[in-house]
């Protein structure tokens, strides 16, 4: 009986190791006897709107030892670390240590290393095929489109984003060996070919973007300021024509030995960090109001209204000044127009108290603010928005004039370009296509409506209205003889700790063009200018530069 039991026992486990086990088994002998090579995909290009190459490859080699092969290991240390120019004490305690199998010695390698190395005939080492990713543009979009790893890995912006586009899948070199890893005499060697990723087409226009690029480095040399940004949207459905940071930093020649300042410069602000907007934000709070006028809401006030021309509203007891001290006469009785032109405070404290908490709430929910925008980018910001059940009169009038509020510069673009596109308000985005390695396009991307939180008349009247602000008000220095342009300054003071940093400003503007049917949105944010503060001063002038380059890159001709 027990002579059966334990037959039975061994029969259990000569079963088990040839039907359940027995797949794993021959698996870990091949791997035993067999050794693989990678063969890097080549990754996918990336191109803007027209097809020009901003993202490509350049083929280098990467070069693996197998300690066991090595025959003379202090030799091959040193010959292989005059030729890649590494540390040969460390490679030797490498290759002398016999704990792993395989070594990867170097990445990226450049052909005219490989091949002094190779003309050594080393034994127990190989070479794979790599690729190095390389930019057209060095610096130019940096922020957006990111960096790679040694392996080719996206590790920030669109290369992080789309990586499972652009990364392909890998091939081997494979080919037995004995049991020490020494490749045998007839050895059989397979090779599997790598597949290339799919490339992808940005909507950037690298023609505006390099013009954008020039614009915002001027600026930021001759204000001081301590960091400059513009983004140009293409108002019908939110495609990024340009974004630009500065400074910036060589995508050909990423600082990653210093994480500090590789982090500040990487850093797309216009995407993952806000800011108060001052005076631009009172775009928003017009076209709520303008919006309520037209559906009847007697809490909004008609664009004949004349609003009261005292310099101060007093609000839960605080006294909200305008900026200006109203002694040269354009602040008195004016109506929402002139108001915009003059960029006058109390009139959009009076606006943003006279719809209500609830009422401006819903308009700025559904102009996109205090939530994300949904672009195809990692590390969004949100914004910031005083908790509508916490919100009191005080922070409310003070909303209206775009205080006590927070926002990233593309929630802000965004938000103008839907009050001013005739009321759509798009998911942004940079991705236009997904292209095959061949050429072919294998998806086109198609615009997204979130929302639609002003009707198409209110938009109009808005857009007329801030072509008055560019012909007569405030921004002035942003007006093209012959070109419809619109827009709104702002000027914001910046906190520190909760209080008012003395000197410190943030100095903007918005703009687009033509006024009567938006082609091209500009926002261009000046962070601390040194000296001459003002919006109307420091960024118009360079949105006229930009649009001004924009109307000969695309050859425009004049509207009147």
């Amino acid at each position: 009986m027990a002579i059966a039991f334990i037959f039975c026992l061994i029969f259990a486990r000569f079963f088990y190791i040839q039907a359940v086990w027995g797949s794993e088994l021959v698996y870990r002998a091949t791997d035993q006897w067999n050794r693989e090579i990678p063969v890097i995909a080549a990754r996918g290009e990336i191109t803007d709107r027209n097809g020009q190459l901003i993202a490509g490859n350049r083929t280098t080699y990467s070069v693996f030892v197998r300690p066991n092969a090595v025959t003379n290991a202090e030799y091959c240390a040193t010959v292989m670390s005059g030729a890649l120019e590494i540390d040969p004490t460390a490679l030797l305690e490498k290759l002398s240590g016999g704990k792993v199998s395989e070594i990867t010695v170097a990445r990226q390698v450049e052909k005219e290393k490989i091949e002094k190395l190779a003309s050594y005939n080393l034994a127990g080492v190989y070479y794979s095929r790599d690729n190095s990713r390389t930019y057209s543009y060095n610096d130019a979009l940096c922020q957006v489109l990111g960096f790679t790893a040694s392996d080719g890995t996206g590790l920030s912006g669109i290369e992080k984003y789309y990586e499972n586009i652009l990364s392909g899948e890998n091939g081997e070199i494979a080919y037995t060996t004995d049991i020490v890893g020494v490749q045998t005499e007839n050895s059989k060697i397979v090779y599997r070919e790598a597949t290339a990723g799919d490339g992808i087409r940005l909507t950037i226009d690298m023609d505006i973007q390099l013009s954008a690029e020039q614009a915002m480095r001027s600026v930021y040399q001759s204000s001081g300021a301590k960091r400059v940004s513009c983004i140009v949207l293409d108002p019908n459905d939110f495609g990024v024509l340009a974004m630009v940071n500065y400074p910036s930093y060589d995508l050909n020649s990423v600082p990653r030995d210093d994480p500090e300042t590789l982090n500040v410069l990487s850093r797309n602000c216009l995407i993952s960090d806000i800011y108060e907007p001052g005076s631009t934000f009172k775009v928003i709070t017009s076209a709520a109001n303008l919006e309520e006028y037209l559906r009847g809401n007697k809490g909004a006030y008609s664009p004949s209204y004349v609003f009261n021309g005292s310099r101060a509203r007093t609000v839960d007891g605080t006294k909200i000044k305008c900026w200006s001290d109203h002694s040269n006469g354009k602040h008195s009785n004016q109506t929402l127009a002139e108001a915009l032109n003059n960029s006058c405070n109390p009139c959009f404290t009076d606006i943003a108290l006279s719809l209500g908490k609830y009422k401006f709430y819903d308009y700025l929910t559904a102009f996109g603010l205090g939530n994300v925008t949904g672009i195809d980018f990692n590390g969004e910001a949100l914004g910031m928005l005083v908790p509508q059940s916490l919100v009191r009169d005080c922070d409310l009038a003070r909303i209206g004039f775009g205080q006590t509020v927070a926002v990233s510069g593309l929630q802000l673009a965004c938000a103008t370009a839907a009050a001013v596109n005739g009321g759509s308000y798009y998911v942004p985005h940079f991705l236009k296509s997904i292209v095959s390695s061949d050429g072919k396009t294998v998806e086109e991307y198609k615009p997204v409506i979130k929302q639609q939180p002003v009707s198409e008349k209110a938009s109009r009247l808005l857009a007329e209205m801030l072509e008055g602000v560019v012909k007569e008000g405030s921004g002035k220095k942003a007006y093209i003889e012959g070109y419809k342009v619109g827009g709104k300054t702002g000027t914001a003071q910046k906190y520190e700790d909760g209080h008012i940093a003395s000197g410190k400003y943030v100095s903007s503007f918005v703009g687009f063009f033509p006024a009567n049917n938006p082609q091209y949105l500009a926002l261009i944010i000046v962070d601390e200018p040194v000296g001459t503060y003002y919006g109307s001063a420091v960024a118009a002038p360079v949105a006229k530069e930009i649009f001004g380059d924009i109307i000969k890159i695309k050859n425009i001709q004049p509207f009147e």
